[in-house]
């Protein structure tokens, strides 16, 4: 047994191992093997983070998660696409109701949040989707609840009156409004989040079986699609209908299917960056790595 880091973990017995072994050497092996081929080894001592496929894992979810974060506190603001964009307003008219297309800010970011989903689905399969699902959520009660209790201190006098001159007549009342999303919104944003990751998870292995490994893009558009049309209704329905606000139907219904047609449209618009990342991807981790981890994704009977 070699002590080579300060966590245990199993050393494939792929290669013959001799006192002239190099780190280069091992490090090569580490990362061309995965937790199946390790269940079976001679145990060492090696950094949790010594593979690479393990890095892989972190960044991507970390992604993931934090524009999940992100988009739920941004996404209190409403914003007009065309003015926004140096163009006269529209004047739609859908389900009886005419004005700019407006959306909440939180679109700009949820398309890569279910983009980060299919790539780590393609990779880690249906446990990695599941793990960052449910952390993401717990991450995002975690901020609700920081910013809950911001809200509670007692503000210093001078600060609530600093920003009178930029029109900000009271600083207490701004930061309320801006980070006191009430708990219709929140929990409409996590239902709409914990509903879309299980249907997107499921439709994308459901086309990953009738297709094979072909076509990476029509199984992460087609999920895409279908979780976000419930996202978006899910969402909006729950903070904006059930809630105090009380939206009539036909405003729900304008607002829910122009936000869809963004985040459909961003789909479509994303595919060129779905395989650049995959890519980027067996570049780093070495075909090898890429294909098997991919196959054991998709067949997760193998782990």
């Amino acid at each position: 047994m070699t002590q080579t880091g300060s966590r245990h973990v199993l050393v494939p017995p792929l290669r013959a191992y001799s006192g002239s072994l190099t780190k280069n050497d091992f490090q090569r092996d580490v990362n061309r093997h995965t937790f199946r081929d390790f269940a079976m080894s001679t145990p060492v001592f090696l950094s949790p983070l010594a593979s690479k496929s393990t890095r892989l894992f972190v960044v991507l979810a970390s992604f993931l998660a934090i524009n999940a974060l992100i988009a739920e506190f941004v996404g209190v603001k409403i914003f007009a696409l065309e003015p926004t964009l140096g163009l006269q307003t529209f004047n739609w008219n859908l389900f009886g109701q005419q004005g700019s297309l407006s959306f909440t800010s939180g679109v700009l970011l949820w398309p890569f949040v279910f983009l980060m989903t299919d790539i780590i689905n393609e990779y880690f399969g249906r446990r990695g989707v599941q793990f960052i699902s449910w952390l993401t959520i717990g991450l995002i009660v975690y901020g609700f609840l920081a910013a809950y209790l911001a809200i509670l201190l007692a503000p210093a006098d001078f600060w609530v009156t600093v920003n009178q001159p930029r029109g900000v007549p009271d600083m207490q009342a701004a930061f309320e409004n801006i980070f006191g999303q009430g708990l219709w919104t929140i929990a409409g944003s996590i239902t709409a989040f914990l509903l879309g990751q299980i249907i997107d998870l499921a439709i994308f292995h459901r086309i990953r079986m009738l297709t094979g490994e072909r076509w990476i893009w029509l199984r992460a558009t087609g999920s895409t699609a279908v979780s976000q049309l419930v996202d978006s209704i899910v969402v909006l329905y729950i903070a904006f209908v059930l809630g105090p606000q009380h939206w009539p139907i036909p405003l729900f219904l304008a607002v829910a299917s122009v936000n869809y047609g963004y985040k459909l449209a961003m789909a479509f618009l994303l595919i060129p960056f779905i395989y650049l990342t995959r890519r980027a991807i067996h570049a780093y981790l070495g075909e090898d790595v890429a294909e098997r981890l991919r196959h054991e994704a998709g067949h997760p009977q193998l782990l």
